[in-house]
């Protein structure tokens, strides 16, 4: 039963979690992104480039773009990564339209002279919207379809495919908006990603350190007795000379990055070890600080 109840808790939190990333991407397009002549890519960025053209609304082409790519989901990626994007294709346009007002009434008190302060906030925003929606496990349809048949017939993964659509849209772009405005979008888009990955990935703090040596041996008596930091020894094997040995993982603060690094050069200089960024740690046992620092 309670279960039950945190899987319907769970479903809730993503729900209004989803429905919150769309606002906040509805609202960084009508307060920052058409009002600025900004063109950051997908759907919204082909329907603003028509908006210019033809004084469609921006809108409707969202919509209508997002419908037949949603029928081309159902048709090529099947039931079930379709259903995943069908909320987003129609909360999305409602939410922009939604907006609207909102965006009429904050425009004239967003008097920002600085266009970079513009495209910080615009990339920040649309990247928090987009990590929200994410991070709930949906998707806001339209484009996100492209990236995910791409993926599937091509095996391009779906975050290249969606810079190269993207940079695609903002160069189509080029002769309404100008080149300054092409540049301006292309740092947005980049502001974006980086939020985007900040906020479904995580900021690292630690660092995962796999270690092979021939003196392993040395390295796993210096870590017990002077840095008293936890680790699990993975056994080895040589893809060429078929050489059995041994592999230390371990987990550190980032900060301890540099120190612990030196702890095994000084060991052994010859040491092969492969240092990751980590975000997320559960169980187990993390040094915050080695003693000697």
């Amino acid at each position: 039963m309670k279960r039950k109840k945190n899987k319907v808790r769970h479903k809730i939190w993503s729900i209004i979690t989803f429905i919150l990333g769309v606002f906040i991407i509805a609202i960084a397009y009508n307060t920052l992104i058409i009002p600025n002549d900004i063109v950051v890519g997908g759907t919204t960025g082909i329907a603003i480039i028509l908006n210019k053209l033809f004084g469609i609304s921006i809108n409707l082409i969202v919509l209508l773009l997002g419908i037949i790519l949603l029928f081309i989901s159902l048709i090529f990626l099947g039931y079930e990564t379709t259903r995943k994007n069908f909320a987003g294709t129609i909360i999305y346009p409602i939410m922009l339209a939604v907006t609207v007002p909102i965006g009429k009434i904050i425009v004239p008190y967003l008097k920002i002279d600085d266009f970079i302060v513009i495209v910080i906030l615009a990339g920040t925003l649309l990247g928090l919207g987009c990590g929200l929606v994410y991070k709930a496990g949906y998707s806001t349809g339209g484009f996100d379809v492209i990236m995910q048949l791409v993926n599937k017939n091509f095996k391009v993964p779906e975050g290249t495919a969606s810079k190269i659509s993207n940079m695609f849209v903002v160069l189509l772009a080029l002769p309404i908006i100008g080149l300054t405005n092409v540049i301006y979008s292309a740092f947005t888009l980049i502001f974006e990603e980086v939020m985007t990955n900040k906020l479904t990935i995580g900021v690292s703090d630690s660092k995962i350190f796999f270690i092979y040596s021939r003196k392993i041996d040395d390295i796993r008596d210096t870590l017990v007795k002077n840095a008293k930091i936890g680790f699990t020894i993975i056994p080895t094997v040589g893809g060429y000379s078929h050489y059995k040995g041994e592999m230390l993982m371990c987990v550190l603060s980032t900060r301890d990055y540099y120190a612990f690094r030196e702890i095994v050069l000084s060991t052994d200089p010859n040491a092969f070890f492969v240092i990751n960024d980590c975000y997320e740690v559960n169980g187990g046992v993390k040094r915050q600080h080695l003693p000697f620092l």
